[in-house]
């Protein structure tokens, strides 16, 4: 697929997709939602890409949030179409997906930006960003899944003011709440992100998906996570990385992992 408003880079096993609508402040509209669902499921099936770090054109704005042009005149039924379609095709494909995604937050992530960010499974943000859930100001609420992953991001209670007051917090606050991994200079957030993730790609990468799904399910509703543990654990024996890491473990070298 050639995108018009993603620009996807390769480096290594790691495939950057960045929103390219700087113009914008990177903002969703629905051409830009179409093209995340069809980049990330086409990353999550490519063997050559082992993870993914997402961020925004620029230096001003992650995702300032999503296109509220294309909000005037839907009704009920369409209100409903844009919540589903956006959490299904979009942000529950990255929380649910076999490899690990990195938000790297390079300036404002309000209203859906932050919901993408929420939606990946490590959080870095530039010092400089400022993050919120603006929508009630709009007579809105957070529609992708934003009431729900801060909540166990943050607990309750912090939850509530974010999203009651609609208003934006410091990155530095972000990272005391829980909402961010890790904060650092913009100058060093790709460095970091690049870290953390070439980290990660040493691991097995058939555990590092039994493990995010194993994770997943612990805030899951009607899911006991401790059975998908018990069931993702079992699942590891039948592997062939798992039987290198043994052997490597056993005979103190590095192991090899082939995702096999």
């Amino acid at each position: 697929m050639i995108f018009q408003n993603l620009i996807i880079e390769n480096k290594g096993r790691i495939q950057y997709i960045v929103i390219n609508r700087e113009s914008k402040m990177n903002a969703l509209n629905k051409a830009t939602l179409t093209e995340l669902h069809a980049a990330f499921h086409e990353a999550l099936h490519n063997p050559a890409v082992g993870g993914i770090i997402i961020t925004g054109a620029g230096q001003k704005a992650f995702v300032a949030g999503a296109d509220i042009a294309e909000f005037e005149g839907v009704d009920v039924n369409g209100g409903f179409k844009i919540a589903r379609d956006g959490q299904t095709q979009v942000f529950d494909l990255i929380e649910n997906g076999n490899k690990p995604v990195i938000a790297a937050i390079n300036g404002f992530a309000l209203g859906g930006g932050l919901e993408l960010a929420m939606a990946c499974h490590i959080r870095i943000a530039a010092d400089i960003a400022k993050m919120g859930l603006p929508e009630v100001s709009l007579g809105l609420i957070p529609g992708y899944g934003g009431t729900q992953r801060l909540t166990q991001l943050v607990g309750k209670g912090k939850a509530m003011e974010i999203i009651l007051t609609a208003d934006m917090i410091s990155a530095a606050k972000a990272y005391q709440y829980g909402l961010v991994n890790h904060v650092t200079g913009q100058e060093n957030l790709l460095v970091q992100a690049e870290e953390i993730l070439n980290k990660i790609l040493l691991r097995a990468p058939l555990a590092i998906a039994s493990a995010i799904l194993a994770i997943n399910a612990a805030t899951q509703t009607g899911v006991n996570g401790f059975e998908t543990e018990i069931e993702e654990f079992s699942k590891c024996f039948s592997t062939k990385d798992m039987q290198e890491g043994i052997s490597a473990f056993l005979q103190k070298r590095k192991p090899v992992f082939k995702g096999e």
